[in-house]
């Protein structure tokens, strides 16, 4: 089986779609632009199809991806071209490339990190705007702490974890705040708790603290040494029929 992955954009309306519904979209969407999809086997069978990192509802997002295994190839550039032309508005498909056939190579098992443009939420201080560089000081102060401790909801619990280390990265600019944040199985901080914390340690009022997230991009490991990273489109190469 030849495996391929999908790369989408997701905005305007489609962002308040859960992720079921996007489920079903595609599975649909696989149909109309006849993409040579495999089905498993048994009594019941369904397009073979994961998704790595499904975001949560109301965030947009230039990076979502979606693993799918093909019964014959068919060239990136046709399988963008039929998708697109199937597609509603608020969904883009922005790359098709060929992955790894290796299980452990699969988007929903080696996601590592994401990056996220914070910005200014409707009705807050700064809607229409950017957040004011004076924040470039609060944020270096936050991040210059030794320990970022907060309360973290589980699926049975709730208990005081230090966050800092799963922040790679937060910076002011120009267009938004930047986080890199740690994301997937092994560790996963949504960038909501993030600046919860940070408004909470900056004081700021209630209109100052809405904000939106809009994913840029989505990373696995560059290799074992978990060192860097690298996105997971690049771990992929263009199909030539």
């Amino acid at each position: 089986m030849l495996k391929a992955r999908i790369k989408f954009r997701k905005y305007g309306v489609m962002k308040f779609i859960g992720h079921l519904d996007v489920m079903r979209y595609f599975q649909k969407v696989m149909r109309r632009a006849d993409i040579p999809i495999a089905f498993t086997s048994g009594y019941s069978p369904h397009m073979i199809m994961s998704f790595a990192q499904p975001l949560g509802i109301g965030v947009t997002s230039d990076a979502e991806y979606l693993d799918i295994e093909l019964t014959e190839p068919i060239s990136s550039a046709d399988a963008v071209r039929q998708m697109n032309a199937a597609m509603v508005e608020g969904i883009d498909i922005v790359s098709f490339v060929e992955i790894s056939d290796d299980k452990k190579q699969s988007g929903m098992t080696i996601v590592a990190a994401a990056d996220y443009l914070v910005l200014p939420k409707s009705g807050s201080t700064y809607e229409g705007g950017s957040f004011p560089e004076s924040w470039r000081k609060f944020i270096d102060q936050f991040m210059s702490r030794d320990q970022i401790v907060v309360w973290k909801k589980t699926k049975r619990s709730e208990k005081e974890v230090d966050i800092k280390p799963m922040i790679y990265d937060f910076h002011w600019r120009k267009d938004g705040l930047f986080l890199r944040l740690a994301t997937g199985s092994e560790q996963n901080l949504k960038p909501e708790l993030v600046m919860e914390t940070f408004a909470k340690y900056a004081e700021l009022s209630e209109t100052e603290s809405g904000f939106r997230y809009h994913r840029l991009e989505v990373y696995a490991h560059k290799d074992e040494s978990k060192e860097g990273f690298i996105s997971l489109e690049a771990l992929g190469k263009d199909i030539l029929c």
